[in-house]
């Protein structure tokens, strides 16, 4: 598998998304919700929006960070791993972007020892 790094270096990052859902395996997650926060890196050429200044040649970012909450907040699943598929899909639905990595952290996770963060990372592209 080839890396995405090295096949494309331009990129759209969303940083810090912070989505109030209601995912997890454990009945009070689903009933109290949490916060989880999203990081998003989609890989597309750039060169063209940027030669002619065009925002139809590129991927809206407000808009693209708009779906990304709507995805993470809609049907709770039992597993972030599936929020971070969910995301990607959405993210590669834009017909520009080639590749896409998703980090979902979950900041509340309910684990009994002390933590810094718990998340998962995914990268997908098109077939």
């Amino acid at each position: 598998m080839t890396d995405i790094h090295s096949r494309r270096a331009d990129s759209i990052v969303l940083t810090g998304l912070r989505v109030r859902a209601n995912h997890g395996v454990f009945d009070f997650e689903r009933a109290d919700g949490q916060d989880f926060v999203v990081d998003v890196t989609a890989w597309l050429d750039l060169a063209p929006a940027a030669a002619g200044d065009d925002l139809a040649a590129t991927v809206h970012y407000g808009d693209l960070a708009e779906e990304v909450v709507a995805a993470v907040e809609r049907d709770p699943v039992d597993l972030i791993e599936t929020v971070a598929e969910r995301v990607a899909s959405t993210v590669l639905a834009h017909e520009p972007v080639d590749a896409v990595e998703v980090t979902v952290h979950k900041p509340q996770a309910p684990i009994s020892v002390p933590f810094g963060d718990v998340a998962v990372r995914i990268t997908r592209s098109r077939p």
